[in-house]
């Protein structure tokens, strides 16, 4: 029976019984066949090592190098490269832990504002294909391409593949696609073939592919729910497709019912397209703990500007301010404010935070600050109280244009008095940029 296939660099495509080793029109070995090929339609689409990606792209000399994305000494990894993976750099890992894995490796602090502003061109990329985009973080999102064959003249998969490679050669990072009939096996699909992948799984299959699979496959499962199951002698997806879904909701609950469905590949949930971001944060962590209101202060500035930036390059807003403190117990705690009007104003969110900080400085040593905005809309008149109040108009203004003198001459063209007079010596901040939080 014949095969549909592609080549995904010059994008030939057919349906032969025998499909070639290499494309016979260019040669490449990077062809992706499979029976439901042209007849999946739903997609997720995950950037190969984002941040550490674009920085590759814009330093060359970097291309060959292991590279971490992070920085300071008690701060985490953001990201890191393929070469850095090799060492066994992981996302999230301590950096001290990550130099003593990969000791030459290079790392750069990361920079929100540059990633945010190539996302957007994917996300741009992403919308003239189907209006159907649930942005998931800042560098991955769900796609739903079905009924768009007439549109662009092509089944989904040879879109996609098109997307991709407008992607690595017009923008410079590489992408991961993953295609199959639900949102949650296009996910798994595009975990399967990183980094440059193309995975598919259809319909057909879903049963036998994930038998063998581990539960902690299915998204949700994290270690304490599967040493759970793992006791209860579940520890393959096949095992759970062979208990009857009523026991395993009489074990769970509403838990079990949903492993029942995903067990079998069952996924009805739509692609929403209001599904955009929720929060938008920035943190960051003390090489030496803080206690005192003054220096803690002047970190949660130093956050409210980062979180600002981030928010003017998207063009958005958000109504509620939520402060994070974490303890040198690591004990966290978090406090937030409702704006009567949406901000995206570094000084608005900074008075919010210092507010909310000045009732947690008990004399506790913290080791991390940040500030997140949530009730995120976009900034079509944003901060109109500006108008209406003398004092935030002022302000508002000031910051206006220390926005104008940054963007023509950089960020630390003008910096703020309070930030100026701080002493570096005192708790030099890592700088852990949090991205936007998902929604599954």
């Amino acid at each position: 029976m014949p095969q549909d296939w592609l080549c995904r660099d010059c994008l030939a495509h057919s349906a032969k019984s025998d499909v070639p080793q290499r494309c016979p029109n260019c040669g490449s070995p990077r062809l992706r066949s499979h029976d439901e090929l042209f007849d999946l339609s739903i997609a997720h689409v995950d950037c190969d090592a984002f941040y550490a990606s674009v920085e590759k792209r814009d330093d060359p000399s970097l291309r060959d190098k292991p590279l971490i994305i992070g920085g300071g000494v008690r701060g985490v990894v953001s990201t890191c490269c393929y070469i850095a993976r090799q060492s066994g750099v992981r996302s999230a890992m301590p950096m001290f832990k990550a130099r003593q894995l990969c000791p030459d490796a290079v790392i750069i602090k990361p920079d929100m504002a540059k990633y945010v502003g190539v996302s957007r061109q994917i996300r741009g990329l992403m919308d003239a294909l189907t209006p159907l985009v649930e942005p998931l973080s800042i560098d991955e999102a769900f796609l739903d391409l079905s009924g768009t064959q007439s549109l662009h003249k092509a089944p989904p998969a040879l879109v996609l593949a098109r997307f991709a490679k407008a992607v690595e050669t017009d923008i410079g990072v590489s992408i991961s696609v993953g295609l199959s009939h639900n949102k949650f096996l296009a996910k798994v699909a595009s975990d399967l073939d990183k980094p440059r992948g193309f995975a598919v799984i259809g319909a057909a299959e879903t049963l036998a592919f994930l038998a063998p699979k581990p539960i902690s496959l299915i998204y949700g499962v994290g270690k304490v729910f599967a040493e759970t199951l793992r006791k209860d002698g579940l520890t393959t997806i096949g095992q759970l497709q062979s208990e009857p879904p009523e026991n395993l909701v009489r074990r769970y609950g509403e838990t079990g019912a949903r492993l029942a469905r995903l067990a079998r590949g069952e996924d009805s949930r739509r692609i929403s397209v209001d599904g955009e971001m929720k929060t938008i944060s920035s943190e960051t962590t003390f090489n030496q703990d803080i206690s005192s209101l003054e220096e803690l202060s002047t970190q949660l500035l130093h956050v409210s500007e980062r979180l600002s930036e981030r928010l003017k390059a998207k063009n958005v807003v958000g109504d509620t301010v939520t402060l994070k403190l974490k303890s040198a117990g690591f004990r966290l705690r978090t406090r937030a404010r409702h704006l009567m009007i949406p901000t995206q104003l570094a000084n608005v969110i900074y008075e919010t935070g210092l507010s909310l900080l000045k009732r947690e400085v008990d004399g506790t040593a913290f080791r991390l600050i940040g500030i997140g905005v949530s009730g995120i809309d976009t900034a079509d008149g944003s901060d109109p109280a500006d108008l209406l109040e003398p004092a935030i108009a002022r302000k508002a203004a000031a910051e206006r244009a220390m926005d104008r003198v940054r963007s023509r001459f950089g960020r630390e063209a003008v910096v703020r008095g309070k930030l100026y007079r701080a002493k570096p010596a005192s708790a030099p901040a890592e700088q852990d940029d949090q991205p936007e939080g998902k929604t599954q």
